[in-house]
């Protein structure tokens, strides 16, 4: 073996060789791929992996070298870590001790005699061949791999060579040649900035070269007086080459960060520079160009400053001599700091303070100022290498961390610890400053407690001591947030209810009782209610912010006191004032008014009223003026500030949230109309029914009551009032929503229409337009040149051909990319592709799908002509214009392609003289004369005869010529003989002169087949051969669905209104950024042929589902024309399958089709008009050729699209052992292999030695695809794990951000998909942020519209596309105009980069309260002065989930996020500082909407309990019986209205209104009943209680999660185990609590009262229960499947049976599941606890009513009845006790005793019954409704044990509790499973399952009953 001394004897050093040998034995077993895998390293040893990938990559040259890298590698890795400490270092070295110790043998020196010599040679040979003179010849990536592998050689060139001999002075003169250069050979990201030699294109660019420039004017800066470390050299001896270098040495940033960055401010700059230029006009950049962008990213810090009334620290003087110098010293300072800041990106003015203290720094070296005390020249408080990450980053990054700590993963509350939001509103504050510079440690800001709370503590107690209190904000768990947030919502609807009621209970409802006087003084009571509920508002602000009131300030404080002062006031001094104004005073009016015997006059209450709302009066006024208001709220000036301090605190954000004049006057119309609408419909269907009836129940006596009832004597049956009027007043509250509903679809319908929306919805439609396609698409996709305004015009037919040529480019671009995609056949590709505009054909041509059968018909039309006039024929031709074109074109193709295929000259002058006779006979109006046209059919017989020979190649070249001349002869024959009337004397001519010869040879014998290699000569023959045989209409092409609608929206969104599009060099640049954690990248063989349990793999699925993609992949698989052969067939297969699920790999192919338009958009900006007519017809081969234009469109493309894909834990897969793992990290890698341009980021972990331990040391690192691995661009030390602090997905972004380009930033998801034609529209989306919107506005969110593409699976994946459809359609288009409240949904939305990177990034991540995380950067932008718009001309594809139970986790996870957003500040302050109508649209479009569902429940409850409460008590028997009550309609009209929300009708609304829109009325009124027909019903029924439950449960308890729904294809049937899981809570045990209340309403109640009258009121109801109870069966595949039901029978009792415990699953005992689900009691607090009592405490009503209504009770209404109903619980519970402690204690040993004691029990049991019967009259009857009455009290009680387990676990009843649980889900899961089971009996039942769910499938041909069957035939692809 090789070593130092270049020995051969031993090979390894002695040192080293006795530590390794006892490891040998170990690899012995290693696979021997393992061991080469330079990738897959600890963490460690990441500094050998270029010296492995060296070895691996010249091992075929020389294995000899290769084997001493391999060593070189293995010592530099034993120096790196000696005792092998680190994780899989030990396992690594043996790995390749074992492989040197092989190849030490094996190999052998090639060139040389020794190792030394040899490594010299081929280090010698390696320099001469590749490195010396290449750099002309090559490309930068690739001299940056060969320097790299040069240096590594190097070396070991140093390793190996022994220290007494010498390197040969050669090799050391090469190697100082490498090392001088190798630094211009970096691996770059987008600009080779210093790359020498051949300079790509995109650095020959002007705008790049000035933005370079004026980055390297360096000359007249001092000096950096940074100290030198040891290591490094005198700062004086570095070169500083630009500003950012400068600015790295004062401050000691990262050199990553500074590298970033460089290329970062350089793109920045040229994009911006390059807008309003031209490429010839450059010299150096504009001035206003670094203006604004320094504008743009330091508008944040001014406005920080001028709030907080402090000192700008950017000092540029107007007369200063570089002015563009010092400002791009600003712009590099804060993009350097925010490059480097992590986590703290996410406080936006805490980087404002570091900037702000940075910048005094900054300003003072370059004035070389001193400081004022010591005299010394200013220096950077913090220097030296990584001394701003070290001492700046680290210790905000360490009070960020241990807050999260305390968070303790969500389970504390949100009261005790700060988040992001918390901890950035500290820099809100003057306060702040106290801080000081360098920072203080021990400042309040970094005071926090260490410790977290111990084991014997409560866990949702954090440990006391001294904890910094909550900023402005505290998040406390409890629904009146929604009160506090939208308190002028509920006020409005309170006081409008009590008017409404005052209203109807005087003069019989009438609404000009209003002019009574009388009437009109009750109504002014109103004023007292809103006093009070003002007063409530003043309590709950200083209940909810109490927690905070350490860090406000005395006068938010002060005002918070004062206004709970004067409400109080008002409470007391209102309602006095309005006594004294009562003519007639009684009872406790009476008594306020001896108070006030001097102010006897009705003035007072009026004046008081007068001085109350003056408030709201001033707000009035101001709400009509919005500039003023804004303005007002946006001033700093204290006078201002005071002013506003009453109405609104001052605040940093959500200042000047007030729209124009215009807008304002939409919003405040719609709400006005809704208003209006609501409150009529209540007041005259809800309201005024009601009062009558209640007057006469509140008069009638009732005597008897049938139980014991505690207030006998009480007045006017308040019981039953309350029992009929709180549903109708829940009904009051929530119908808004419903009105909501209506209004926004018919407003957004409108809108739709007015845009344009569905003008092209069909085939038919676009084939009636597609001649005005092309002017529309020039007009909108094309840049208006600079000439074209000075073109002289153009006549109509040559303008249109201009039109057609550049929209054949991108036309046929698209429908190319169908094909590829297999959305198309072959044949329907020819059909739609517009040929390149010739100037051989005079005619436009029109793709073959709109002549089809055009000239079958004209040639039938002409055949069968009757009239003698050439006129008539021809006039009848005209008629349609595709078919003029189309015979012209025929006529002139074939005329050309004659010419073309003829050698002989007089051959061509037969065809000539041919065509000179029609054309003469047709200008003298005698072609019917001279041309016989029935003879045609037979001519287009042999034409396409011909034409079909001419498209095949055959081998036997001589006999298929001899069968074209053939052919061609008797086609001139037909011509001159049949066809022609005087066509002899063509074929004579040439005769005369060639006498000699035959005359069969002779003629139109010699052709020309080498024209079949001419690609634009055979596409004429192609499309000839379409047009004449093409008989059959088009209709239909293309037949797949989505190809069609894809065409139809892109033709239909070119006459919609968008921006005109610019020069792509001149349009903004952005990047897309998609974060990535360990989702399916690339399904795998495996994955593919893997069967499910119905053996169903995802391949034979695909092939059902998809039948025609799969035929046409089929196609181009064997199409010869496509080199597939050399590719793997199955890669082939996985991609195609892999494009059809919600992969990485889809979407990273839809966002390169960005850079694909962007490419060809830029060619097409150069290509001139003649050369888009005639040169580059065909594109897709020629101007790739094209090297100065394509080298120059890619070079622009970079410079405008970058493409990061955040992989978080791509470096963990690289390493993994995990399969999965190892097969994400590989296809990722694949990926960027496969497109160069995309970039990967990923947090890589290493392991470090510091101090002499290792460390973990984290960095976010960029990477791009080489030559075979990625290569490492940049890399950026990070002061932590980013992922421990928030929420995942925003932190991976978070970590991302800094390595993404451009003006502007696309949030794709990983779920989501992009489309090519939809690509070429980007440029004009971009246009919308420069445009000024409704005044002085500019956009800072761009929303776009989705298409969902995972509707086509089953009608659940329907009814959720449908669903999610109208939400991203017609919705989000109402919510931008007119009601200005859209916000971000998820993706896929462009956000104005640099306004957000600026203000906290374009998400929030705090743990917990925001879940929901992409609402909320709508939130942010909204308060912080952003406008969010939206378009609908461009669309992103998206995937939904597809199964029940994943849509109701995907529920669930929205329905958590907005019981979050409902405790947060976000919310809290766009509710206050919204004026009142956008506040209306506000809730109902966020929060509201979700507690509207929960109402929507509640209803049902309170409704259901009323009743229950009036028919135990006998009220309702005497109520109804009474002859002056008649029934009531009011009612039951409100509980119609709740049913309308209950159906999710509300949903369907919208829904059928889009579809109508872009698809047709009729289609949407169809989709609709087939939606009823599948039951949509029941599940909109269904997913209501999963936003009710989820809702409410997140805001009393918490436990908001992220939870994982999966996204998987085939459609599985999920046991009944696991429905029982994730719906027991949610939905059975409410379902049967509802079942109950009906069946005890209708027991009790059936004597008195008619069934049809029950059945009307409570169907509803019935409807909701069996939707709740069985809709998971209903929708689950198989569900009713014998065997499967069978089997869901033994899995659930082995479930129910297993015992929990440490470790042990959810799915696999239901002790621990039981655990789990108890888990939100464990952590809410005591109110929490005290809600869970309460609530549990309705079931005992069962009881105490029904006990009465038993035979046994004989009509005793005594209390002792009850208390003796709950001896026997008690005696019943003792009972079962005594069971289970006799089975525990003598079931084992003593099961003689065990049974001797349950016969005694049964015994005993027998007595008591019989007693019971015989004595005490007990009737079978009083059994069941015993049980019935009981159960609910178990109930209760187990609830309260559960909610009090501490207290239970103490007294020793916990596991009592445990088996009464047990017991009651035995109970429950029999109940839910018989109805399967016994509807399981009936086959037809699975079937018509099958058909339900399925049914929008098998419309499509499609074989899904196959599917579940099981039958695979599944066959692949020879």
């Amino acid at each position: 073996m090789a070593s130092t001394s270049g020995t051969k004897n031993d090979g390894l050093p002695k040192s080293l060789s006795k530590k390794m040998t006892r490891l040998r034995t170990v690899a012995a077993d290693v696979p021997e791929e393992e061991v080469i895998d330079s990738e897959k390293l600890p963490s460690s040893l990441a500094e050998i992996v270029p010296i492995l990938r060296v070895a691996n990559e010249i091992e075929s040259e020389n294995p000899r070298v290769a084997y001493l890298c391999r060593f070189h590698a293995f010592e530099k890795a034993h120096k790196l870590d000696p005792k092998s400490t680190g994780r899989g270092v030990r396992q690594f070295k043996t790995y390749l001790l074992h492989r040197l110790e092989k190849e030490e043998q094996e190999t052998h020196p090639q060139l040389a005699s020794n190792d030394p010599k040899e490594i010299q040679r081929f280090y010698k040979m390696f320099y001469e061949e590749k490195v010396r003179d290449s750099q002309y010849k090559r490309k930068p990536e690739e001299m940056a791999k060969i320097y790299q592998i040069a240096s590594v050689l190097y070396d070991v060139v140093r390793a190996v060579v022994p220290f007494a001999e010498k390197i040969d002075d050669q090799i050391n003169k090469y190697a100082r040649e490498v090392e001088r250069k190798k630094e211009q050979y970096a691996h770059y990201n987008i600009l080779p900035l210093d790359a020498t030699g051949a300079k790509p294109a995109i650095m020959e660019l002007p705008e790049i070269k000035a933005a370079i420039t004026a980055l390297r004017k360096v000359d007249n800066l001092p000096k950096p007086g940074a100290q030198s470390t040891p290591n490094e050299p005198d700062d004086r001896d570095i070169a500083i080459h630009d500003l950012l270098d400068w600015l790295w040495l004062v401050f000691g940033f990262q050199k990553g960060n500074v590298a970033n960055q460089r290329e970062h401010i350089i793109l920045l700059l040229a994009n911006a520079d390059i807008k309003n230029k031209q490429p010839e006009d450059y010299g150096q950049l504009d001035n206003s160009t670094i203006e604004n962008l320094m504008g743009k990213i330091l508008k944040n810090y001014r406005s920080w400053c001028n709030y907080l009334h402090c000192e700008q620290m950017v000092n540029i003087r107007d007369n200063v001599v570089d002015k563009q110098q010092l400002q791009l010293l600003y712009i590099g300072l804060y993009l350097l700091i925010w490059g480097e800041a992590s986590n703290i990106r996410f406080m936006p003015e805490c980087i404002c303070y570091i900037f702000h203290n940075m910048a005094r720094e900054l300003d003072g070296i370059l004035h070389s100022n001193v400081f004022p005390v010591s005299g010394g020249t200013v220096r950077p408080a913090y220097q030296g290498e990584e001394a701003f990450l070290r001492e700046v980053v680290t210790p905000i990054y360490q009070v960020l961390r241990k807050e999260a700590k305390r968070n303790q993963g969500g389970t504390v509350s949100h009261s005790k610890w700060r988040n992001y939001d918390d901890l950035n509103e500290y820099f809100w504050s003057d306060h702040c400053f106290t801080l000081g510079w360098p920072m203080n440690r021990s400042a309040d800001f970094f005071v926090h407690t260490d410790e977290i709370s111990t084991r014997n503590e409560r866990s949702n107690n954090v440990t006391a001591g001294k904890r910094k209190p909550k900023t402005n904000f505290v998040e406390i768990r409890t629904f009146w947030h929604l009160y506090r947030s939208f308190d002028r919502l509920w006020v409005f609807f309170i006081l409008a209810f009590q008017a409404m009621v005052i209203v109807a209970w005087n003069a019989g409802g009438s609404l000009y009782s209003l002019f009574d006087g009388d009437v009109f003084r009750q109504v002014m009571s109103i004023f007292i209610t809103y006093s009070l509920l003002n007063f409530l508002q003043a309590l709950l602000d200083i209940i909810l912010s109490c927690r905070a009131w350490g860090s406000l300030k005395y006068t938010q404080i002060a005002r918070y006191l004062l206004k709970f002062a004067v409400a109080a006031v008002w409470v007391v001094v209102l309602p006095i004032g309005y006594s004294s104004s009562v003519q007639n005073p009684t009872g406790l009016v009476r008594f306020f008014s001896g108070w006030i015997n001097n102010w006897r006059s009705q003035s007072f209450f009026d004046f008081a009223i007068v001085i109350f709302m003056m408030p709201n009066v001033l707000a009035a006024i101001i709400f009509i003026l919005p500039p003023l208001r804004r303005s007002m709220e946006r001033s700093n000036f204290r006078i201002i500030v005071l002013i506003m301090w009453w109405a609104q605190p001052k605040l940093y954000v959500g200042r000047g949230l007030h729209e124009d004049l215009f807008s304002l006057l939409k919003y405040t119309l719609f709400w006005i109309l809704l208003l209006i609408s609501k409150l009529a419909f209540s007041y005259y269907v809800e309201i005024l029914p009601l009062i009558e009836p209640t007057k006469l129940i509140m008069r009638l006596k009732v005597g008897t009551y049938a139980w014991h009832e505690f207030f006998p004597h009480a007045r006017y049956n308040i019981g039953v009032i309350i029992s009929i009027w709180a549903p109708i007043l829940l009904v009051y509250f929530m119908d808004a929503q419903i009105w909501y509903a209506i209004f926004s679809t018919i407003f957004g319908g409108i809108t739709g229409a007015f845009s344009h929306l569905g003008e092209i919805r069909t085939l038919g439609m676009l084939r009636s337009r597609f001649d005005s396609v092309p002017a529309a698409f020039t007009e909108r996709l094309v840049p208006l040149a600079n000439d074209d305004a000075s073109r002289n015009p153009l006549d109509e037919d040559s303008l249109e051909r201009r039109n057609i040529a550049k929209f054949s480019q991108v036309w046929n671009e698209f429908i190319n990319c169908m094909r590829l995609e297999d959305l198309i056949s072959n044949r329907e590709r020819d059909l739609l592709l517009v040929p390149y505009s010739s100037s051989d054909i005079s005619v436009v041509q029109w793709p073959p799908f709109l002549l089809a059968s055009k000239i079958p018909i004209a040639l039938d039309m002409a055949k069968d002509f009757k009239g003698k006039s050439d006129g008539d024929l021809f006039k009848k031709i005209k008629s349609d214009d595709y078919m003029h074109s189309a015979v012209i074109e025929c006529y002139e193709t074939l005329r050309d392609i004659l010419y073309g295929i003829l050698v002989d000259d007089e051959d061509k002058m037969a065809v000539r003289q041919i065509c000179f006779e029609v054309e003469n006979s047709i200008d003298q109006h005698k072609f019917l004369n001279e041309f016989k046209m029935s003879e045609l059919p037979n001519l287009s017989s042999k034409l396409e005869r011909l034409l079909s020979l001419l498209k095949v190649n055959s081998e036997d070249v001589e006999s298929y010529k001899t069968q074209v001349i053939n052919v061609l002869q008797d086609i001139m024959e037909i011509i001159t003989e049949d066809v022609m009337v005087y066509g002899q004397k063509i074929t004579e001519r040439p005769r005369a002169n060639t006498e000699d010869t035959d005359g069969k040879e002779q003629k139109f014998g010699k052709i020309d087949l080498d024209l079949m290699e001419n690609v634009s000569w055979m596409e004429k023959v192609v499309r000839l051969h379409l047009l004449l045989t093409v008989k059959e209409s088009a209709i239909n092409v293309p037949m797949n669905l989505d190809a069609r609608r894809r065409i139809t929206f892109f033709t239909n969104s070119l006459f919609m209104k968008m921006p005109s599009a610019p020069k792509v060099r001149n349009m903004l640049s952005f990047s897309v950024l998609t974060p990535y954690y360990k989702e399916d990248v690339l399904y795998s063989k495996e994955e593919l042929e893997k069967e499910n349990e119905d053996g169903i793999s995802i391949l034979f699925y695909l092939q059902k589902i998809y039948p025609d993609e799969w035929s046409n992949f089929l196609e181009r698989l064997n199409d010869q024309k496509n080199d597939y052969y050399s590719k793997d067939i199955m890669d082939l297969q996985r991609q195609w399958v892999s494009y059809r699920g919600q992969t990485l790999s889809r979407t990273v192919r839809g966002m390169m089709y960005y850079r694909q338009a962007l490419e060809l958009q830029c060619f097409l900006d150069m290509a001139e008009d003649h050369d888009i007519f005639g040169g580059y017809r065909a594109l897709n081969l020629n101007y790739r050729e094209q090297t100065v234009l394509a080298s120059h469109s890619q070079a622009v493309a970079d410079m405008k699209f970058t493409y990061v894909v955040s992989c978080q834990i791509y470096g963990q897969q690289k390493k993994s052992s995990d399969a999965r793992d190892r097969s994400c990290y590989q296809n990722i890698l694949n990926l960027m292999l496969q497109y160069p341009s995309l970039r990967v980021a990923y947090i890589d972990e290493r392991e470090e030695p510091i101090n002499g331990k290792p460390e973990k040391v984290y960095y976010s690192v960029l990477l791009k695809g080489g030559d075979k691995f990625d290569e490492e661009i940049y890399r950026i030390k990070l002061p932590g794990p980013p992922t421990a602090i928030g929420e995942g997905k925003p932190e991976n972004q978070n970590h991302a951000i800094i390595f993404t380009r451009g003006e502007a930033v696309q949030t794709i998801d990983m779920n989501q998909d992009n489309y090519l034609e939809e690509a070429f529209k980007m440029r004009n989306v971009l246009e919308e942020f420069p445009k000024k919107h409704h005044g002085q506005r500019k956009p800072t969110i761009l929303g776009l519209r989705e298409h969902i593409f995972t509707g086509s699976v089953s009608s659940l994946a329907w009814f959720m596309s449908n669903q999610e459809t109208s939400f991203v359609t017609i919705g989000q288009r109402t919510l931008a105009n007119p009601l200005r409240v859209r916000f971000h949904y998820g993706h896929p939305d462009i956000f104005d980069r640099i306004f957000h990177l600026t203000r906290g990034g374009i998400s929030k991540a705090s743990k917990t309260i925001n879940l929901s995380e992409d609402i909320f950067s709508g939130f942010n932008s909204t308060l912080r002065g952003g406008y969010v718009t939206h378009h609908e001309y461009i669309q992103v594809g998206k995937g939904r989930d597809v199964g029940m139970n994943q849509i109701s986790l995907f529920e669930a996870k929205v329905a958590n996020g907005n019981g979050e957003q409902t405790l947060c500040r976000d919310v809290y302050r766009l509710g206050r500082r919204f004026d009142f109508y956008r506040m209306l649209s506000f809730y109902f479009t966020t929060v509201g909407f979700y507690f509207s569902s929960m109402v929507t429940v509640i209803i049902v409850y309170v409704f259901l309990y009323g009743r229950l409460y009036m028919v135990l008590s006998g009220l309702e028997k005497s109520i109804l019986l009474d002859p002056s009550i008649q029934q009531n309609k009011s009612l039951e009209t409100a509980l119609a209205t709740q049913s309308v929300y209950q159906l999710g009708l509300l949903l369907v609304l919208p829904m059928v209104m889009e579809i109508g829109l872009e698809r047709g009325f009729r289609t949407a009124l169809g989709d609709l009943i087939i939606m009823q027909l599948q039951l949509a019903s029941v599940f909109f029924t269904f997913q209501l209680g999963t936003k009710a439950h989820y809702y409410g449960r997140t805001i009393l308890h918490g436990g908001a999660k992220y939870r994982p729904t999966g996204r998987g294809f085939v459609v599985f049937h999920a046991k009944f185990s696991d429905n029982y899981r994730l719906y027991s809570r949610s939905h059975f045990v409410k379902g049967l609590e509802l079942l109950m209340l009906l069946i005890v309403y209708v027991a009790y109640g059936k004597t008195y009262r008619s069934l049809s009258i029950y059945w009307f009121i409570t169907s509803s109801m019935w409807f909701l229960v069996a939707s709740w109870l069985f809709a998971p069966f209903v929708f689950n595949p198989s569900g009713f499947e014998w065997q499967k039901t069978v089997d869901d029978w033994t899995d659930w009792k082995r479930w129910m049976g297993n015992r929990g415990g440490i470790g042990i699953a959810q799915d696999r005992s239901w002790e621990s599941w039981w655990e789990f689900e108890l888990d939100h009691l464990k952590h809410t607090d005591i109110r929490g606890r005290v809600i869970e009592i309460i609530l549990a405490c309705r079931f005992f009503i069962y009881q105490y009513g029904m006990v009465y209504h038993l035979n046994i009770a004989h009509h005793v209404q005594s209390l002792l009845v009850y208390g003796l109903s709950w001896l026997v619980m008690a005696t019943v519970l003792v009972f079962l006790k005594m069971v289970s402690i006799g089975r525990r204690r003598f079931g084992t040993d003593f099961q003689l005793m065990f049974r001797i004691l349950k016969l005694l029990l049964f015994i005993s049991f027998l007595s008591v019954m019989t007693v019971l019967f015989v004595v005490c009259d007990l009737t079978i009857g009083d059994l069941f409704a015993g049980f019935i009455c009981f159960l609910p009290t178990g109930w209760a009680i187990l609830l309260i044990g559960q909610t009090c387990r501490s207290m239970m676990k103490g007294i020793g009843m916990w596991d009592s509790m445990k088996e009464l649980a047990r017991g009651y889900e035995y109970v429950m899961g029999l109940l839910i499973f018989m109805p399967i089971v016994i509807l399981s009996w009936f086959p037809f039942v699975s079937e018509f399952q099958t058909r339900l769910l399925f049914n929008q499938a098998f419309s499509r041909g499609l074989q899904i009953s196959m599917i579940l069957a099981g039958r695979n035939r599944a066959s692949s692809p020879s």
